[in-house]
C-alpha cells in the first residue's frame, strides 16, 4: 500500500500548463473560425440585387412587376412577405445628395436615377452562378430595365471564406498534432522518475491495469483541469474583445461558443488519457537494461 501511494505521484504542473496553452490556441482558432463564418453570413444577408425599372411606369405596372419578382423562389421571405424594397428615383436622388453633398441637377439638369427594387436573395443562392441566373430572370420581366448586383464583391466573399476556413482548419490540425506530440514527450519525461517503481510493482505481481490506473486517472484529471482553464481563458478573451471592438457582438453565436467549450472539455481529458496510456505502456514493456 505504501508503494501504491507513490505510484503516479509525478509532478504534473508542466503537463497541465502545456495542455492548457495548446487547448486555448485550438479553442481560439475555433472561435475565430465561427466568428468569421457569422461575419460572412451577416455580409451575405445584406447583399441585395437591384432591379432598375423603365422610366415613366404607372403605379399599376410597378405593382405588377413587384408581384412577378416576389413570386421567384430565389427571393428571401419573412413570413409570407418577400423581402423586396421599392426605391423611387426621387428617393434615390435624395439619398445620393445626402451621401455626396453633390447636386445632380446642377450638372445634368435632370434626375438620372430610376425607380428600383432592392431584393434580398436566399443565402444559399448567393453565388455568382446563381445570381447570374436570377439576373437574367429579372431582366426578362416586362418593365425591368436592368438587374445588377455586386459581382466582384460576391466572388471575393466566397473565395476568401473558403481560403479562411482551409487556413484555420490547417492551423487547428497543426496545433492538435503538436499538442499530442508535446504532451506525449512531456509525460514520458515525467514518468521517467517512476520507471523503477513501475518495475517493482510488476515484480511483486501487480497487473498492468493496477499500475496504469493512478497514471491514467491523473492524466484524465490534468486534461480536465486544462480544458476548464482554457475554456475560461477563451470566454475572458471573448468578453475583452467584445468591449474593445465595436460591432463584434453582431457576429457572435453563443451556441457555437458552447460547442467550442464542450470540444475543449472533451479534448483535454481525451489527450491526457491517450498520451498517459501510451507513455505508461512504454515503461510497462521496456527491458530491464533499458531502464538505466
Amino acid at each position: 500500500m505504501k508503494s501504491n501511494k507513490k505510484l503516479g505521484s509525478y509532478p504534473g504542473i508542466l503537463i497541465t500548463l502545456s495542455l492548457t496553452v495548446a487547448l486555448f490556441l485550438i479553442g481560439f482558432c475555433g472561435w475565430v473560425a465561427f466568428s468569421s463564418k457569422e461575419l460572412i453570413k451577416y455580409i451575405k444577408q445584406n447583399i441585395e440585387v437591384q432591379a432598375y425599372l423603365d422610366r415613366n411606369l404607372s403605379e399599376a405596372k410597378i405593382d405588377s412587376i413587384h408581384q412577378v419578382i416576389a413570386s421567384f423562389p430565389e427571393i428571401e421571405k419573412k413570413g409570407d412577405a418577400s423581402l423586396i424594397t421599392f426605391i423611387s428615383s426621387k428617393t434615390a436622388a435624395e439619398n445620393f445628395l445626402a451621401e455626396t453633398n453633390e447636386s445632380y441637377e446642377e450638372i445634368l439638369g435632370d434626375n438620372p436615377f430610376r425607380d428600383a427594387f432592392n431584393l434580398k436573395v436566399k443565402e444559399e443562392l448567393l453565388t455568382d452562378g446563381e445570381l447570374a441566373i436570377l439576373k437574367q430572370k429579372i431582366e426578362a420581366v416586362s418593365g425591368v430595365y436592368e438587374a445588377d448586383y455586386a459581382k466582384d464583391f460576391v466572388n471575393g466573399i466566397t473565395e476568401n471564406a473558403n481560403k479562411a476556413y482551409l487556413i484555420l482548419s490547417a492551423i487547428v490540425l497543426i496545433f492538435l498534432i503538436a499538442t499530442i506530440l508535446l504532451i506525449n514527450n512531456t509525460i514520458k519525461l515525467a514518468l521517467y522518475s517512476q520507471r523503477f517503481i513501475i518495475r517493482t510493482m510488476q515484480l511483486v505481481g501487480a497487473t498492468n491495469g493496477f499500475i496504469q490506473k493512478p497514471f491514467v486517472s491523473k492524466g484524465l484529471l490534468q486534461g480536465f483541469i486544462a480544458g476548464v482553464i482554457a475554456s475560461a481563458l477563451i470566454l475572458i478573451t471573448q468578453q475583452l474583445a467584445l468591449k474593445q471592438v465595436d460591432g463584434l457582438s453582431i457576429i457572435q453565436n453563443q451556441q457555437m461558443m458552447i460547442y467550442v467549450i464542450v470540444i475543449m472539455l472533451i479534448l483535454g481529458p481525451l489527450i491526457g488519457l491517450v498520451s498517459t496510456f501510451q507513455s505508461i505502456n512504454k515503461y510497462l514493456n521496456v527491458d530491464l537494461d533499458d531502464l538505466y
